[in-house]
């Protein structure tokens, strides 16, 4: 249940995203279409209370409730960069809006903009890291939580990533290369 959920999250943060930017540009109603943009979070909300009511009804924590806090995670830290991508790509083709800013290919405004990009996906992983851990707590001692904790060493892996291509494009830049 909780992996169809999760499903229908995804699919509904597309739709609600695809429908939120196709009222806001092609029916000109952008006030409508950012009340369906801010509808995005209740999806989490549900999942997150669905999750928890599962867990509080005896259902051993496994990679199912893991992957719910780890979606929910993403989507807190991944979630309005994705729509502002989206929503600069919609604007242009559809709206007459100016070509989407692409990022810098070289040296410091380069790697800043790898650091801003590493710290989406850290905070992504660090609000997944304390959903985690509170679920290990609302489990309580008597729970296996090993999966949960399986999630957290995951997350433990995509922050050191993150850091090490920052880290990379700030001590290592690239140079723009002669024509």
């Amino acid at each position: 249940m909780i992996v169809g959920l999760v499903v229908a999250c995804e699919v509904a943060f597309w739709v609600l995203l695809a429908a939120g930017l196709a009222v806001r540009y092609l029916l000109r109603m952008p006030r409508t279409g950012l009340a369906l943009l801010l509808c995005e979070p209740l999806l989490e909300v549900v999942l997150f209370a669905v999750t928890a009511v599962d867990l509080r009804h005896g259902a051993e924590p496994d990679w199912r409730h893991g992957l719910a806090a780890v979606y929910i995670g993403f989507t807190v830290g991944l979630g309005h960069s994705t729509i502002a991508w989206a929503d600069a790509r919609f604007a242009h083709r559809f709206a007459g809006g100016p070509p989407p800013v692409r990022p810098p290919r070289y040296g410091r405004a380069r790697a800043v903009h790898e650091w801003k990009v590493a710290g989406r996906w850290i905070l992504a992983c660090a609000v997944a890291l304390a959903l985690l851990q509170a679920a290990a707590w609302y489990v309580g001692g008597d729970g296996d939580t090993g999966s949960l904790r399986a999630w957290q060493h995951r997350m433990l892996v995509v922050i050191g990533i993150n850091l090490v291509v920052a880290a990379g494009y700030t001590l290592f830049p690239e140079r723009e290369r002669p024509r």
